[in-house]
């Protein structure tokens, strides 16, 4: 099931203003930046100790980073990933449990990982990334 909260999300307006205030304030080092041209948005992931903050900025009006900046009247926390060993599987079985949800099959995420999403709906009001990352399971079976 879940292993780990692997990352919170947040949606901004200007990805480099909020690197720079994250870097400021709380020490936060960029260990991963892409554009996920498929979601519209150009994305920072952020170490802060053993934890990671993604920020998300769109690329698109039509994105839906962009429709939470709109309806959320600017930045804020957008979800919380949860880390999971099968995405597959823990899909599968929370959509026998009945929970809504915004994927129906896994897709490519960013940094190599596959993910899918719970609708808030069906998660509490938090929209919730399951993240399966590769470069974990490699690291958990790798020997010695």
């Amino acid at each position: 099931m879940l292993q780990r909260i692997d990352h919170v999300g947040y949606a901004v307006e200007n990805l480099e203003e909020a690197i720079r205030y994250h870097q400021r304030l709380y020490g936060a080092e960029v260990v991963h930046r892409e554009r996920m041209e498929p979601d519209g948005v150009a994305e920072a992931l952020l170490a802060i100790g053993d934890s990671f903050i993604q920020l998300l900025e769109p690329t698109r009006d039509d994105s839906p980073v962009a429709r939470f900046l709109e309806r959320n009247g600017g930045p804020g926390v957008h979800h919380v990933g949860y880390g999971v060993a099968d995405v597959s599987a823990t899909l599968t079985r929370l959509k026998e449990q009945g929970v809504r949800v915004v994927d129906d099959h896994p897709r490519p995420g960013s940094r190599g990982c596959t993910v899918a999403f719970l609708h808030p709906k069906g998660a509490m009001g938090v929209l919730v990334e399951l993240v399966e990352d590769p470069s974990l399971a490699d690291a958990a079976t790798a020997p010695g």
